[in-house]
């Protein structure tokens, strides 16, 4: 069987070098329909000051975006990027989900030791277990 998207896909990147991975690994799957969008969630502290400034997190974003856009080139698909902000990454990104009424959320998961997933909130077990859409994790392209 042969996985293809016809419709929306987010696709959640947290550096550049997964925006990368992810639009690189999902290229073989997207169609002349497809239309892929990209989003770096920006966590706001709720209440707390910000991690970083927010005008260098969103340079960063647009690195993000850049190296994805890249990753898809000469394709048909519609490429789409977008900054989303919220206190929840994982509630923010099906909430982008349901906004642009997509087919699906795709993504790599990135590695990493059990302790730093449990300290991190391990994002990628949550896309899976509170999925409002199809979620689909890509595989590493080693």
């Amino acid at each position: 069987m042969t996985l293809s998207f016809d419709g929306t896909v987010i696709v959640p990147a947290a550096d550049p070098d997964d925006g990368e991975r992810t639009a690189a690994a999902l290229k073989p799957h997207l169609g002349p329909h497809s239309t892929v969008v990209v989003v770096n969630v920006i966590e706001k502290g709720g209440g707390v000051p910000d991690k970083a400034p927010m005008e260098r997190r969103e340079e960063y974003a647009d690195e993000i975006f850049d190296r994805a856009r890249r990753a898809l080139e000469s394709t048909e698909t519609t490429i789409e990027t977008d900054v989303l902000y919220g206190t929840d990454v994982v509630e923010r990104i099906f909430s982008e989900a349901a906004d642009r009424n997509a087919d699906a959320v795709a993504f790599i998961p990135r590695e990493g030791s059990q302790l730093v997933q449990l300290l991190t909130g391990n994002v990628a077990q949550r896309l899976i277990t509170e999925a409002s859409v199809p979620v689909v994790a890509l595989p590493h392209d080693d």
